[in-house]
């Protein structure tokens, strides 16, 4: 479980990156919008996971997790002007597929939905053909 001092700085890290990325940031290979989801600070504060999505194709997806890589430097040190700690953790870059997942997971259970509804209707009208026989 993380210290409450280690939720604010993951939540500031978020919010500034978020900042950073999408007004000081000018490579070409940032395309689609690109969200920061979550920060995940280790307790040594030495290290942050920075989980990022990006609406596109896969395509998009590399280039800008390319682009974030190569721009980890500048980041930090933009991030060690805006935090309080004595050193800027090392950002690493990673795609969160949750949302990609959690489409996934609708378009299924809209498509078990669609057959449920298919076959009451064929059930039913199974059932309306039975008790015209006389």
């Amino acid at each position: 479980m993380a210290t409450r001092r280690i939720q604010r700085l993951n939540s500031q890290l978020r919010q500034d990156l978020a900042e950073l990325i999408s007004r000081e940031l000018k490579d070409p290979r940032l395309a689609g919008l690109i969200s920061v989801m979550s920060v995940d600070l280790s307790p040594d504060l030495h290290n942050a996971k920075v989980y990022i999505s990006v609406l596109g194709s896969e395509a998009d997806r590399k280039h800008s997790l390319t682009a974030l890589k190569s721009a980890s430097g500048f980041l930090r040190s933009q991030i060690a002007a805006r935090l309080t700690t004595k050193r800027a953790p090392e950002l690493h870059f990673q795609l969160d597929a949750s949302l990609e997942r959690g489409e996934r997971i609708i378009s299924l259970i809209r498509e078990v939905e669609q057959e449920t509804a298919a076959r009451v209707a064929e059930l039913e009208a199974v059932s309306e053909s039975s008790d015209e026989r006389p």
